[in-house]
């Protein structure tokens, strides 16, 4: 079996790495398995840090399409165009995607003309708003795909609302996990921690990626303001974007103990979110993780990807509310938080649930 695998930004190859060992291992089982990783951007892409994929010990990818652009109707046409070339160059069984990007709709799309089966990971995730990108997007993935994997029941219900028939329907797990498990013990304390001095569980972790944020920019800066208020003298560690910093660094804000930095690596930041005592993000990848690691997470969306992180995991929406944020970032401070649960199958074992209905489909 020829297996296509699909990354149109960073944060898939944390999801695409168990599958590529999980392919590599039932290759040297004497399996007829192999894979091809395709990346839809260029090769030089700032957000392709050097140290990525040895920090998640794969390879690179096979091939860049190189396809970059603002407009999302462009974007998509010339990664049908390119993935189409690709495909015809490179015969798969199955073109593997994942999450619900432009990219993942696009290779969705591209490979189903060419009479190719879909996997989709991370399939089910839904917010219920046709206004967001993304949600046309998982509604046309999923539409086409002959393997939807998911991870857990509430994902199962969203499909079934949708009418998809139940045995394309593939409860895996979090694919996430497998990576944050697999690679906790490999975890590197980065080497400016001491130098800010800064304490394994007394500091404060933001992350911010959602340019929507911005878009209000006064109340960033209420969001921002209270943070660093109710946070007092504990120490907030934040690694963000470049386009991310300059908006933190335009408020002027009063905060000594505010530590802006730049994005850091796999391991690095695994690190800082293994030992933070408080995490603070707009990431539903962070929440996951956060809910792995058992460790208090304020998520500024009023959506999670995966409901499980707040419905018994360790994760609080407050929306974009300063006041939210302010009252549940005490209460964090104060270690007066729910002690959260592991939602089912999220136990680092999904790649090779996958892999095996693969190669075994029914």
């Amino acid at each position: 079996m020829k297996i296509t695998i699909v990354a149109g930004a960073r944060p898939n190859f944390m999801k695409i790495a168990p599958i590529i060992r999980t392919i590599e291992k039932a290759q040297t089982q004497g399996k007829r398995i192999s894979y091809r990783l395709v990346y839809t951007g260029p090769e030089d892409d700032d957000s392709l840090d050097p140290s990525l994929f040895a920090d998640l010990q794969i390879k690179a990818p096979d091939v860049y399409l190189g396809v970059e652009s603002c407009n999302p109707t462009q974007l998509a046409a010339g990664i049908m165009l390119a993935f189409d070339k690709e495909l015809t160059n490179n015969p798969a069984h199955v073109v593997l995607v994942v999450d619900d990007l432009t990219a993942t709709m696009s290779c969705a799309i591209t490979a189903k003309k060419q009479n190719i089966r879909v996997a989709h990971l991370v399939a089910g995730t839904r917010s219920f708003d046709m206004q967001m990108p993304k949600e046309a997007n998982r509604m046309i993935i999923e539409g086409l795909s002959d393997y939807l994997f998911i991870a857990g029941m509430v994902a199962n219900r969203n499909l079934n609302q949708t009418g998809t028939e139940n045995e394309n329907i593939y409860n895996v797990g979090n694919i996430l996990i497998d990576s944050i498990r697999y690679n906790r013990n490999r975890l590197i304390r980065p080497i400016w921690f001491s130098v800010l001095g800064l304490t394994e569980k007394k500091y404060i972790l933001l992350t911010l990626n959602r340019r929507q944020l911005l878009n209000n920019k006064a109340n960033f800066r209420n969001l921002l303001t209270e943070l660093v208020k109710k946070a007092g003298e504990t120490p907030i560690v934040a690694p963000l974007h470049p386009y991310m910093r300059d908006a933190v660094k335009e408020l002027n804000l009063s905060a000594p103990h505010l530590h802006v930095l730049p994005s850091q690596s796999y391991l690095y930041f695994g690190y800082l979110m293994n030992h933070a005592q408080v995490t603070v993000t707009d990431s539903g990848n962070v929440a996951e993780e956060a809910t792995f690691l058992g460790i208090p997470c304020l998520t500024l969306n009023t959506y999670a990807e995966h409901p499980e992180t707040w419905r018994i995991g360790t994760n609080v929406l407050v929306g974009e509310d300063p006041r939210l944020l302010g009252e549940n970032l005490e209460k964090a401070l104060r270690g007066e938080w729910k002690q959260g649960e592991l939602p089912e199958r999220w136990d680092g074992h999904t790649a090779e649930r996958i892999v095996q209905i693969l190669l075994n489909p029914s």
